[in-house]
């Protein structure tokens, strides 16, 4: 009863924007349920959109997505296998937050990349 105890505490006072990222968090999560929001992917169109992603790190990342349910595996029974990556209606949650992580980025993109290149440069004034 006791671990059982400390683990429902321990949900209680995780910070809200903890569970957000644990769910969206790490470099491709936002990228990939973004692209979903557009429709279902294959495996093999999130490789072209971006070939730095890894087969491994790509498949992590779905599955990751998939335990907590924001999107859905679909395996179609042909051959070639043919598997589709989609939004379940809780990732569709999501919509809200990645649209505005888009807004953001569009906005202030040129704004980090100065800052960016301005402590970059100072670094190699202070060498």
């Amino acid at each position: 009863m006791g671990d059982r105890k400390n683990k429902l505490e321990a949900r209680v006072e995780v910070c809200p924007v903890e569970t957000t990222l644990d769910v969206i968090g790490g470099k491709w999560k936002a990228i990939i349920l973004f692209h979903l929001i557009d429709g279902p992917k294959r495996f093999s169109e999130f490789r072209r959109l971006y070939p730095g992603l890894t087969q491994f790190m790509l498949t992590l990342q779905l599955r990751e997505l998939e335990r907590d349910g924001m999107i859905h595996r679909e395996v179609y029974k042909q051959v070639p296998p043919k598997v589709e990556y989609s939004l379940t209606e809780f990732g569709e949650t999501l919509k809200p937050i990645i649209l505005d992580m888009k807004k953001w980025g569009k906005t202030y993109k040129n704004r980090v990349d100065d800052i960016r290149l301005q402590k970059a440069e100072q670094e190699k004034e202070d060498e």
